[in-house]
């Protein structure tokens, strides 16, 4: 977006002083949402995620 708009190229790490020099921070969420569901957050990390992080191509040399 940086590039786009003002033609100019940063490293990932020449934002993030910008960022930092102006103010910016990273923003974490002060408590968690009413509205989670711990047991449902549970059972997807046991049913689903398993799935999703076993269709990952392996890693090969090269």
């Amino acid at each position: 977006m940086i590039g786009r708009r003002f033609r100019l190229t940063y490293m990932v790490q020449g934002v993030r002083k910008l960022l930092v020099r102006n103010g910016w921070s990273c923003q974490v969420p002060a408590r968690r949402a009413m509205e989670r569901d711990d047991e449902a957050v549970a059972g997807w990390v046991k049913e689903v995620w398993p799935c999703a992080e076993g269709s990952r191509r392996p890693v090969e040399p090269g």
